[in-house]
């Protein structure tokens, strides 16, 4: 039990950046009390004691904000950030290393007896407000966005926002995103969520500026290739230009480095 509890109070740390000592953690985290309540209603729910198991469910409802059915199964270093609101059903099941912020629910669609609630795997995180309905599956290592309305299978790895969820991120990354992901890298630019499916437009137009200029440096690259092939002198160093702010030398010097890898690994055949 007390390995448990170690283990909980260590994924608060590992997750939330606001966490400073253990007493804090230990006092102030209303999401680590209502695991550890569900920790001992869900024992007297498996030892048939249902009445008791509920009771207790509803004094931690009342302490903390959150309600998690004594039935539901929680895997190990599960945390609740923030909390307030949180409802968890009796036949959900949460797997190992799952993270859920405040007004998140995990419902069922059905009055019927029987698995209604989802079933989420390792490492998913599920935004604030979003509702994950009935009894679906959510992969290993899916991210589900702030009020999305989950209805359907999640992949392992995918991405779901909006209302109904749809997936914004593919499973698997294709080599053009790794590719776009690389040169925004280079010229300084935060390339998160810059993905072909992403909704935010400002994100879209700076992915496809980052694919206009990777296709303009390969095209230089070739010309200057191509010219000195035949005897020119056009690949020379491009005047500076001097800048007082550091972050835009450091942009510069990025450039000037992406412009000699494209002159580099292009060698075209006259």
């Amino acid at each position: 039990m007390f390995k448990g509890m170690r283990e909980d109070i260590a994924s608060v740390y590992q997750r939330d950046p606001a966490a400073r000592n253990f007493f804090e953690v230990l006092t102030n985290y209303p999401g680590l009390h209502a695991i550890w309540w569900h920790r001992l209603t869900h024992r007297l729910w498996r030892w048939k004691l249902r009445w008791l198991a509920r009771f207790l469910s509803t004094l931690a409802r009342w302490l903390t904000g959150i309600e998690i059915h004594p039935g539901a199964v929680i895997g190990r270093r599960f945390f609740i950030d923030h909390g307030m609101g949180v409802v968890i059903g009796e036949t959900a099941e949460i797997g190992d290393d799952c993270t859920l912020y405040h007004g998140v629910t995990l419902g069922g669609t059905s009055w019927k007896a029987g698995k209604r609630h989802p079933t989420l795997g390792n490492g998913v995180v599920i935004g604030a407000g979003a509702k994950i309905l009935g009894p679906l599956h959510v992969g290993n290592n899916a991210r589900i966005g702030s009020n999305a309305v989950v209805v359907k299978d999640v992949p392992e790895g995918a991405t779901m926002v909006g209302i109904p969820g749809r997936i914004v991120t593919p499973p698997e990354h294709t080599t053009d995103d790794k590719k776009r992901a690389a040169i925004a890298r280079k010229y300084g630019f935060d390339a998160y969520a810059v993905s072909p499916d992403n909704p935010d437009p400002v994100a879209m137009a700076i992915g496809r500026m980052l694919d206009h200029v990777n296709l303009l440096d390969e095209r230089v690259g070739e010309i200057c290739r191509s010219v000195n092939k035949m005897g020119g002198d056009v690949c020379g160093e491009l005047p500076r230009i001097e800048l007082e702010d550091e972050d835009f030398k450091e942009a510069e010097k990025r450039a000037a480095e992406s412009r000699q890898e494209a002159l580099d690994r292009f060698d075209p055949t006259i």
